[in-house]
């Protein structure tokens, strides 16, 4: 146990060492400073080139925004039709079918909003083609519209007035050839030299040692696995994602996997401080962001390690903790860490079975989904966070009896309104889903949906309502981690997912932006000595509060009736 916990000590303080390091050059890039990449240069005037863009020119947030939304809809429609159609497109060795138009409808809305829940399983579900053309793809630009985003807010801060945020384009084409791609191909590497494939064979064959033949799924998958984690994206090659044994060989790949899921969303924190010259400010949102995922992380590893107390009352030991649902090779503490920060960022891939997960180990991932800003996923972190610290100023400032400033600027009702919003719509689709999932399970007859709903969960009770929570949570959040307990492949929760799926996704991207964007546009006022200052662990206390205080307000009479009440009933 000492040196599971060792583990994972040594893998957070190594991606912390990268973040910071990438941080520092990812500021760089955007500000348009020199730095080794630059030999990508010729590429992306290319790109500019074919595409007709002007990267110097320079765009309003509503601009941005624009063009964000144009993109992300072209897309749609694009792979959309490409799943619907796979099985007559080439590079389809096991002969995979095309995807039924509901399943294409929430698996392209999936992937292009960076959230990779899947409902077809990796290997049988999509072919060579669309996993690289459809699914590949998406989790590059879509992983690049999230930090383009966050980098408009960058922009927005660190001029004192302005309407003038930078180029969409040139935010965006950078975060691809300057950072996913040199970074992706380095991950793709060292999986590809620990065991995970990477050619185009079909399916293999061998017999087992009890005369059965077995076929094993292989195909270009290091290189979509690097992708799928460094762009916090979460979709396996493989139907079980991570807990399969070539996507996730050994304990190196382990490590490897889940560092390149952290190290953009911590280094984006920093390159904030660097890039709008406040440093003070990114440590002290650095830090509340890693308490946070410490108040979720701590429990969730006592939780697994600490075993199934249904389990221990037969007098069984469990020296190894709780071991249903994981891989031997990697332990409780490592899976623990694994479902911690696949959850606070939107990964959402898995090296276990969270459906298996002790009650308690659930609800802190829902919590994290939930919560859905302690460092977040590529770029939305920042944003989601930026929401709170926009309420928790407005609080702070009628608190001391001042007008709420933010960065020398004054935040006014409008710009709270806009926070409140998409504060309070990421509680109200999650749960407006999950009260539609469970009605329709109750209410719903007949096998129009593509299964009876009586049939959707494998679990009744307290643990089938945490399956629906969790399915819909994971879905606003942009995560795709499951409770696979659910059979979630049918048409109405195909449908019910795909409209989570996004408002999830935008709203709370397009809020953010706006608000910097007409915070942005304000007369700058100078800081003086009654300003309220929001580099301090105070002010960042604050904003931890008003998180938490929103959170439990909201999701704690669902989480009771879920992953608590199951608790209480392995407890007893």
């Amino acid at each position: 146990m000492n040196t599971e916990l060792l583990g994972i000590i040594v893998t957070y303080f190594i991606t912390l060492g990268i973040g910071i390091l990438l941080g520092k050059y990812l500021a760089k890039v955007f500000a348009g400073d020199k730095v080794w990449t630059d030999f990508m240069n010729p590429l992306e005037k290319v790109i500019y080139r074919l595409s007709g863009i002007k990267p110097n020119e320079q765009m309003t947030w509503k601009q941005h925004m624009k063009a964000l939304i144009t993109i992300n809809a072209l897309w749609l429609v694009y792979g959309f039709f490409a799943l619907i159609f796979q099985d007559k497109l080439p590079l389809n060795p096991a002969g995979n079918p095309g995807q039924s138009p509901d399943l294409a409808f929430n698996t392209v809305i999936s992937f292009v909003v960076n959230c990779n829940l899947q409902h077809y399983s990796g290997e049988t579900g999509v072919t060579y083609f669309t996993q690289h053309f459809v699914i590949m793809f998406l989790q590059f630009v879509s992983a690049a519209t999230g930090i383009a985003a966050a980098v408009v807010l960058f922009k927005a801060f660190r001029d004192k007035t302005t309407t003038q945020l930078g180029n969409f384009w040139y935010f965006f084409v950078r975060s691809i050839t300057r950072c996913l791609l040199p970074l992706s191909f380095i991950i793709g590497l060292i999986l590809a030299f620990n065991g995970t494939p990477a050619g185009y064979e079909g399916n293999d064959q061998y017999v087992s040692l009890q005369g059965d033949t077995v076929n094993v799924a292989r195909g270009p998958a290091a290189g979509m696995i690097a992708i799928k984690h460094l762009g916090t994206n979460g979709g396996g090659w493989f139907g079980v994602n991570s807990s399969h044994p070539l996507e996730n060989p050994n304990y190196i790949t382990n490590m490897t996997e889940v560092i390149a899921q952290v190290i953009i969303p911590i280094a984006l924190v920093f390159a904030l401080g660097i890039f709008i010259r406040r440093k003070k400010f990114a440590l002290v949102v650095f830090s509340i962001m890693t308490l946070g995922m410490l108040l979720l992380l701590i429990p969730s590893v006592l939780s697994e390690t600490g075993g199934n107390p249904a389990i221990e009352q037969m007098g069984i030991s469990q020296a190894t903790g709780a071991m249903e649902g994981k891989e031997v090779r990697i332990g409780p503490a490592a899976t623990a860490y694994w479902s911690t920060v696949t959850t606070i960022i939107s990964t959402g891939s898995v090296n276990s079975m969270h459906d298996s997960a002790m009650p308690l180990t659930g609800m802190y991932q829902l919590l994290a989904m939930m919560t859905n800003c302690f460092y977040g996923g590529n770029g939305v972190g920042i944003l989601n966070y930026f929401v709170f610290i926009i309420i928790a100023v407005f609080i702070s400032g009628l608190m001391v009896g001042r007008t709420p400033e933010f960065m020398g600027h004054k935040v006014e009702a409008r710009e709270v309104k806009i926070a409140s919003l998409i504060a309070l719509l990421h509680p109200f689709i999650i749960l407006a889903g999950t009260a539609l999932t469970a009605y329709a399970n109750v209410h719903i007859g007949g096998e129009g949906w593509g299964m009876k709903p009586s049939e959707w969960l494998n679990n009744p009770g307290f643990h089938g309502f945490s399956e629906m929570l969790y399915e819909n949570t994971s879905a606003a959040a942009n995560n795709g981690s499951g409770f696979e307990g659910l059979g979630d492949n049918n048409v109405f929760i195909n449908i019910v997912t795909g409209f989570v799926l996004i408002l999830g996704r935008f709203l709370p991207i397009i809020g953010p932006v706006a608000i910097a964007g007409m915070l942005a546009q304000k007369k700058y006022i100078p800081e003086a000595a009654g300003t309220l200052r929001t580099d301090t662990f105070t002010f960042g206390f604050m904003t931890l509060a008003v998180i938490l205080i929103i959170a439990a307000l909201a999701f704690f009479p669902a989480l009771t009736l879920g992953p608590i009440a199951e608790y209480f009933t392995l407890a007893k």
